[in-house]
């Protein structure tokens, strides 16, 4: 079993930044993606960006520019990098590894982007 620990959420003034961080509990072998998702109130949750073991990053198409996923395979963990942050972009922010196998999920950290 594969505990994710995530940090880095918070309250924001729109146009500042945000850096995530998810944390797994062990090594994850074998081909893998980590990854963002997010959900707002009343909505479905949503892919953020993902980045396979090999690097491949994968954005949903709105979010490209403003947001940067990259993970240090030392440390087990992922990150998201999010600038010029916006009031829609407020949300719980889970982070995800998936295995050929198994998908974990973390408990998911509050964004709130407001004057």
């Amino acid at each position: 079993q594969v505990q994710l620990v995530e940090s880095g959420g918070g309250l924001v003034q729109p146009g500042g930044f945000l850096r995530l961080s998810c944390e797994a509990s062990k090594i994850i072998w074998g081909f893998n993606y980590m990854g963002w998702y997010r959900q707002a109130p009343g909505k479905q949750r949503e892919l953020v960006a993902t980045i396979t073991s090999g690097g491949r990053q994968n954005y949903a198409d709105s979010l490209q520019g403003r947001f940067t996923v990259s993970r240090d395979n030392a440390k087990n963990t992922v990150y998201l990098q999010m600038n010029s942050l916006k009031p829609e972009d407020t949300a719980v922010y889970y982070c995800k590894v998936a295995t050929w196998t198994n998908d974990y999920w973390g408990q998911g950290t509050q964004v709130t982007v407001s004057s």
